[in-house]
């Protein structure tokens, strides 16, 4: 069973219609509930909005540990925000993130010879080294949607599985262990973002 973690924000709907889409087989549900989320096979934590209110309604509905759990134990797909929760610190709202990842969260600043739109929004490419499990049948620089002003800094390069040009190089998808994690929506990101949920539906880790 897929856990797709409900806190009130983020664009559920379209990511469990895009898994009931690839894996009809597979039951996927959206909840809020610590147990049922301790108790499935495999977690997405989707994202959508800004970050104080992430950690706010994260903490206000208990899902704090259950969601910790699940990134360091099962296969873990993070989606945007789902992605920069991870990491220690954001400049968004200077929150502290979940600190399961070493690293902070950085906002898009244009330099003095490129100026760039803030948030960083539509199609981009990826540039990975298809060597993780999710990037099985998907191409290098396939394109994916964006959509953020914010992007991760992370302190361990090993950690690196995708990177994007947006005014700079910055990563776009990381990988430790169980746990992926990506800053495009696969669920909006045509047939290669299907394959990427499709890829982590049969994930073993």
């Amino acid at each position: 069973m897929i856990a797709i973690v409900d806190y009130g924000m983020g664009n559920l709907k379209s990511v469990h219609n895009a898994f009931k889409f690839i894996a009809p087989a597979i039951d996927s549900v959206v909840t809020s509930d610590p147990k049922v989320i301790n108790n499935a096979d495999r977690v997405v934590f989707p994202g959508q909005g800004a970050m104080p209110d992430c950690i706010r309604e994260i903490e206000e509905r208990n899902l704090k540990d259950a969601i910790i759990h699940a990134a360091q134990s099962k296969p873990f797909l993070g989606i945007c925000i789902g992605l920069q929760l991870l990491f220690e610190k954001s400049d968004e709202g200077n929150i502290e993130g979940l600190k399961i990842l070493k690293g902070n969260v950085c906002r898009f600043v244009s330099s003095k010879t490129e100026k760039i739109k803030i948030p960083h929004m539509g199609w981009n490419s990826v540039a990975h080294h298809g060597n993780h499990p999710l990037w099985a049948n998907i191409s290098n620089h396939e394109k994916f949607y964006f959509v953020h002003s914010y992007y991760v800094k992370e302190a361990n390069s090993e950690i690196v599985q995708g990177q994007t040009e947006y005014g700079q190089k910055f990563t776009s998808a990381v990988a430790k262990d169980n746990l992926f994690a990506c800053q495009f929506h696969p669920e909006k990101s045509g047939s290669a973002g299907l394959q990427l949920l499709k890829n982590f539906t049969s994930w073993t880790c």
